[in-house]
């Protein structure tokens, strides 16, 4: 993980409160399970550690944090002590005069000028380590952030339990839930604002089809803290509606419905508002897309009549091919172009979008990712590749680098067709 152990001595200034130095190690391996804390004082082993283990913890927590800071990595913020050293390999031997130890066996440092000057001397040395290899320090702050970012989750984990131990669920108030109890054929429709929703509710089967109006667009999860993401009304509504959890606590058999459908406005927003959606499946729930839970609905842009016959269009392209082929040439043709879902009566949304016999749905589908039965090496590293390049993609399109995007921009422009600005 990091290629140069963070190690030094340093002999305290002036002699420091009565004489001494100290001496440090400290690795990040890949592997978190390698992870351990040997310190000393004056050769004396403290298994039990005490303040000189505390002012290491407090010199590189305070430094990860100020680095964050310096190079506009917020996510390490929120980072606490056991954040950053989890998973480090660690050597502190402190000398010190007239050291104090706590009980007999000598096993703790009690000396409370310890933590104080630890802090002190590796403060400085450790800040020159992060800014000498700034690529290898941003993976660090990186895994740092994850950790605790996955800790927040948990912590918000059993404080949901806790509270579904003591009362009954509690579901968004905007939800229009259905009345089937079981999941088995049922769908749930997340559309943008309480205008749509309302067609979608008198175009909706009540018995399978629940309707989830959500307020504009959501956060974007790729680019935000955890901090962030917990605060966020919207996706808490989403994910409580949903049951099942995310991340590491995703239960597939907790999931309230067969079917999540993404219906947004066949426009630039709405498309918007779909890959924003998506992001938060990719990352927070990708085995609820893994599984095949996961659509988009088609809804259409036109309406096209001429005399009786009427047809819908998906988009630009769809109305010219319809206007090619299927009407005739010897009378006119009424488009009117939908202004949004909101704008749709009940009717056309329930024959276009909503009824399982009439409508189109899209799923949305990830790269096969290695488990474990397969056995061919070609066949793990096919798979694997396949997932990394779509990790990559949505960094790239999504994520806090938007020189990434711009670069991507670049490179991809002259394909770029009838663009809707």
């Amino acid at each position: 993980m990091t290629p140069k152990p963070f190690l030094g001595r340093a002999e305290f200034p002036d002699g420091g409160p009565g004489g001494g130095s100290v001496e440090w190690a400290v690795v990040w391996p890949e592997d978190e399970e390698d992870g351990f804390c040997h310190s000393y004082c004056n050769t004396i082993p403290t298994p039990e550690g005490g303040t000189h283990e505390a002012g290491l913890r407090q010199a590189l927590t305070r430094g990860i944090r100020a680095y964050g800071e310096l190079i506009g990595h917020r996510r390490v913020a929120a980072a606490t002590g056991d954040d950053v050293t989890a998973g480090a390999a660690m050597l502190l031997s402190l000398f010190l005069r007239d050291p104090q130890f706590q009980g007999q066996t000598k096993e703790r440092l009690a000396s409370a000028e310890a933590a104080r000057i630890v802090e002190t001397a590796l403060r400085d040395h450790f800040d020159h380590w992060l800014s000498a290899d700034p690529a290898t320090s941003r993976v660090l702050l990186d895994r740092i952030a994850e950790r605790a970012e996955e800790r927040q989750r948990r912590r918000q984990q059993r404080e949901m339990a806790r509270k579904s131990a003591t009362r009954k669920l509690r579901l968004p108030g905007k939800l229009s839930d259905c009345t089937r109890d079981s999941a088995q054929g049922t769908e749930i429709f997340l559309v943008e604002g309480d205008s749509a929703g309302g067609s979608a509710k008198q175009a909706r089967d009540r018995d399978t089809q629940a309707i989830l109006p959500l307020r504009g667009k959501i956060l974007n999860v790729a680019s935000a803290s955890a901090d962030k993401m917990r605060a966020n009304q919207e996706l808490n509504d989403l994910v409580l509606a949903l049951g099942c959890g995310i991340g590491s606590h995703y239960r597939e058999e907790s999931l309230r419905y067969e079917r999540v459908i993404i219906m947004t406005d066949a426009d630039v927003d709405g498309a918007h508002i779909a890959s924003l959606l998506m992001t938060f499946f990719f990352r927070e729930m990708a085995k609820l897309v893994d599984n095949g839970h996961l659509f988009l609905a088609l809804p259409p842009l036109y309406r096209m009549t001429q005399g009786e016959v009427t047809h819908y269009a998906r988009d630009d392209a769809h109305r010219e091919e319809l206007l090619a082929t299927t009407f005739n040439t010897r009378g006119k043709v009424e488009i009117s172009r939908f202004k949004g879902l909101g704008e749709m009566p009940a009717r056309y949304l329930k024959a276009t979008t909503m009824d399982p016999k009439l409508r189109t749905l899209l799923r949305v589908t990830l790269p096969s990712r290695p488990h474990s039965t397969l056995t061919d090496p070609a066949a793990i590293e096919t798979a694997d590749e396949g997932f990394r390049r779509t990790e990559k993609l949505v960094e790239t399109l999504m994520g806090r680098r938007p020189e990434l995007r711009f670069d991507y921009i670049q490179k991809n422009a002259r394909f770029a067709r009838d663009l809707d600005l």
